[in-house]
């Protein structure tokens, strides 16, 4: 009996899976080509299909719940409606699942890469990047990239090291999500394997600037859907803080887009709609693409290299100088007290100790930090105070 209610499920999933070709585009990725690492009885013999599982283990990651306290863009700011990072993936997977339903996509694989593209980011958003990867380059390991340190967690440090063993095509959307890089235009190069994923991460922690493309339409659409998603949030935080006014922005950019997030955000989607529908590609319109980077440029020089909100940077800057020096040394000693044994390396699996060198180690731990632990972590008299907003 219990067998026969084990097929029923596997034959449920079977006919899902066929169905798919009835309703997607001819462009879409289906669930029958999904590729792990590793194959899973519970996997090819049960009912769920196989991004569906993908996003289903993002969401219950360690990773995804330390979200709830990293920083988008602002830090270190007491204001409960500032956009955190948390709600940023959120937002992305809204928008990259949206887009995709119109343009017949697989909405379980965009859900899934949206919601694990920001899973490596370090405490305090793209300033902690910038001063972790000094420090990484200082010891040897390359460049800091979020999006190489996504997959990193997802695949080599989530679950004491075990990984998630998520789909190729899941792993390869995260990878290339670069939503701060101008596309007009997004093709996907399908031809990737496992093999291509590890070259292309060792390629970019060697050369930051170097242009990653997705393997899938899929993957495609989540990159475009981040810079819908935070491109006029970005706007609304900084108008709410008082470091700009809606009548500072570029007035080409606000005839085409709107001047606010949810205009912004419903005209940068109609023209995806307008100008992908059936086609094998995500594009702009030249005319909304340009307006678009227009707009990127001003949040650029007028957000986020904006002195005025980041007063502390110096100090964070040499905190994270002083942890990293602090851990390497408890790894050289052997402290066991240290909280990166009895926090990070306790019950690791083997395979990790042994691929791993301690400055790697280092940055995994600091990396997936929240903005407060991080903070913790630090002498008391040396934490940078919170400042106040208008709002």
């Amino acid at each position: 009996m219990e067998k026969s209610k084990k097929i029923l499920l596997k034959t449920i999933r079977e006919k899902l899976d066929m169905q798919e070709s009835g309703y997607r585009s001819v462009h879409a990725t289906p669930n029958s080509a999904a590729v792990r690492r590793e194959s899973e009885e519970f996997l090819t013999e049960g009912y769920r299909q196989a991004f569906s599982v993908d996003a289903d283990r993002i969401l219950h990651s360690r990773g995804y719940a330390r979200y709830i306290d990293k920083t988008q863009v602002f830090y270190l700011i007491r204001n409960d409606h500032i956009t955190h990072r948390v709600l940023h993936v959120q937002l992305v997977s809204k928008i990259g699942r949206s887009i995709g339903r119109f343009l017949g996509l697989n909405e379980d694989l965009i859900e899934a890469i949206a919601l694990g593209h920001d899973i490596g980011h370090t405490p305090f958003g793209h300033d902690g990047e910038r001063f972790l990867s000094e420090l990484c380059l200082e010891h040897g390991i390359g460049t800091f990239q979020h999006n190489v340190q996504s997959v990193q967690f997802l695949d080599r440090v989530e679950r004491k090291g075990r990984g998630w063993n998520l789909n190729l095509q899941t792993l390869d959307g995260i990878l290339c999500h670069d939503g701060e890089v101008h596309n007009q235009t997004l093709s996907p190069e399908r031809r990737k394997t496992f093999e291509t994923l590890q070259a292309e991460m060792a390629a970019k922690k060697h050369e930051p600037d170097r242009g990653l493309v997705p393997m899938t339409l899929e993957g495609c659409v989540v990159r475009m859907a981040d810079t819908v998603s935070y491109i006029g949030r970005d706007i609304e935080d900084a108008i709410r803080l008082g470091l700009i006014q809606r009548a500072d922005l570029p007035p080409d950019s606000v005839r085409i887009l709107g001047e606010t997030n949810g205009t912004i955000v419903y005209n940068l989607v109609s023209d995806i709609l307008r100008n992908s529908y059936e086609q094998g590609h995500v594009t702009f319109s030249p005319e909304m693409s340009e307006a678009l980077r227009q707009l990127k440029h001003f949040n650029l020089e007028r957000i986020y290299q904006n002195p005025r909100m980041k007063p502390h940077t110096a100090a964070i800057r040499g905190l994270f100088r002083q942890l990293f020096a602090q851990y390497l040394d408890d790894l050289a000693r052997q402290r066991q007290q240290s909280v990166i044994f009895r926090g990070f390396l306790n019950g690791m699996s083997e395979a990790y100790l042994e691929r791993h060198t301690p400055a790697e180690i280092v940055r995994d731990f600091i990396s997936g930090m929240t903005d407060q632990y991080f903070l913790s972590q630090c002498p008391e008299h040396l934490r940078p105070g919170y400042i106040l907003s208008q709002d």
